[in-house]
């Protein structure tokens, strides 16, 4: 069984589309799925399923679609028992399968392998691992569900990490030399996320080494309204910095192959 969560939500058996249409049961074993290996109790279930206004026959209904996606796995994969699948656990219920079966251990596994290699200061190893994990995203996590509170969680810690990701790769990128191939990315990304200090730093630095010093005021200039207008805040110490450093075409943004701007994403 392989389970996609890292976009629409999607799961797989031998290569056939398996995923529950019911949105409980759909809901239930994306639960699962994210904490694939531990138990999920009953209770968390509820929790996720109605959020505060749960039924008296809520736990009933728990056990029938636990049934009703065993019965989902029995059927597309006849010779397996969904019971070793989906494992009964006292007071609740386990995902029982191996170790990449759900695309966002793929994607914390390569994120990590990146983030271990910038610390190492190898910046050709750590862009590739952070461009194969963020290449596993099809779109927001849990795209098509109506999560409860227990996925929300999930789905805001999965969105922070591969905002980490794509910070600290395109950072790694920039160190290389690679401001042209960057260029459009960069401009999508701060377009759609205009508070994003570092991302609009990067922008800034790669139109800059580009040689579009113009352009790269203007970033400077968009970000600090947004900032002021929204929030009633000043860019961050180290973007005005890198502003200072554009104004008067400091040649160290040139020679610096270790740039790294870091800022607050409001």
């Amino acid at each position: 069984m392989e389970i996609s969560v890292l976009g629409s939500f999607a799961v797989h058996i031998n290569g056939t589309n398996v995923t529950p249409t019911a949105v409980k049961q759909a809901k239930l074993l994306a639960l699962l799925a994210m904490n694939r290996g531990t138990t999920v109790s009953v209770m968390e279930g509820i929790q996720e399923l109605w959020d505060g206004n749960a039924p008296r026959s809520a736990g009933a209904a728990i056990h029938t679609y636990i049934r009703k996606l065993r019965e989902l796995i029995g059927t597309a994969q006849p010779g397996l028992d969904p019971k070793k699948v989906i494992c009964t656990r006292p007071g609740g219920y386990l995902l029982d399968l191996d170790a990449g079966s759900v695309d966002c251990e793929e994607f914390e596994r390569l994120a990590e392998r990146g983030h271990r290699a910038v610390a190492a200061g190898d910046d050709t190893l750590a862009a590739s691992r952070f461009r194969q994990a963020l290449a596993l995203w099809r779109g927001p996590a849990l795209a098509d569900l109506a999560t409860g509170p227990l996925l929300v969680i999930r789905q805001l810690e999965l969105e922070e990490r591969r905002r980490s990701a794509l910070d600290r790769c395109i950072s790694a990128e920039l160190r290389l030399g690679r401001h042209f191939e960057l260029l459009g990315e960069l401009v999508a990304h701060a377009a759609g996320d205009r508070t994003h200090e570092a991302m609009h730093a990067q922008l800034m630095l790669a139109l800059y080494r580009a040689g579009r010093r113009v352009q790269a005021l203007e970033v400077y200039r968009e970000l600090r309204t947004e900032l002021s207008g929204r929030l009633g805040l000043e860019p961050s110490p180290r973007v005005q910095a890198l502003h200072r450093a554009i104004l008067s075409s400091d040649g160290s943004l040139h020679r610096e192959v270790g740039e790294r701007v870091q800022g607050r994403t409001a």
